[in-house]
């Protein structure tokens, strides 16, 4: 649906919210539910006790594959598994329409991607429910918690609508 124009890349380095080296800090500061993109910070959420709300996971982190350590804490998560395409620096319908299922769930959920599921922040603050938080991970740095406001919805609204495609069907996909 949505494919990440190469000028937009640099826009999406910086961190959307607070920065977090310390899941129980991150936890403790955090609404919920919380809406996990990354095995790594996953990996970390679920090591601290507990279980996101949904999970979404590729089996790589910096484009290499996770340990079997990390494989093996996600892989035991529980809820529902959804296996779902997605090209990288894409946002295809598939997740999308799995993203918001999931996030409207009452079971917790784990979205398994084929491809790469680096983009699905974007969608998740979107889909998550005021008060939620999305967490993804910043590439040697730690976690970045952002926390769904009506603000960070509209940043992220502005964002999508800058990728090549159908934002506004997208954006139906997602239901808002």
């Amino acid at each position: 649906m949505l494919t990440l124009p190469p000028e937009l890349r640099d826009e999406l380095k910086a961190p959307f919210g607070p920065l977090y080296t310390d899941t129980e800090t991150l936890l403790s500061e955090s609404g919920r539910p919380i809406i996990a993109v990354g095995d790594v910070v996953t990996y970390h959420l679920r090591m601290a006790g507990h279980e996101p709300h949904v999970a979404v996971v590729d089996g790589r982190t910096k484009r290499e594959r996770v340990t079997d350590e990390i494989r093996d804490a996600v892989d035991a998560a529980g809820g529902r598994r959804v296996e779902i395409r997605n090209e990288p620096a894409e946002l295809s319908r598939d997740l999308l329409v799995a993203l918001r299922d999931a996030i409207d769930h009452e079971e917790s959920s784990l979205l398994l991607v084929e491809g790469e599921e680096d983009l699905a922040t974007l969608p998740a603050v979107l889909a998550a429910p005021l008060g939620a938080t999305v967490v993804y991970g910043q590439p040697d740095e730690g976690m970045v918690a952002i926390p769904v406001t009506e603000e960070t919805r509209a940043a992220m609204r502005e964002l999508l609508a800058k990728f090549d495609g159908d934002a506004d069907a997208a954006m139906a996909t997602l239901g808002v």
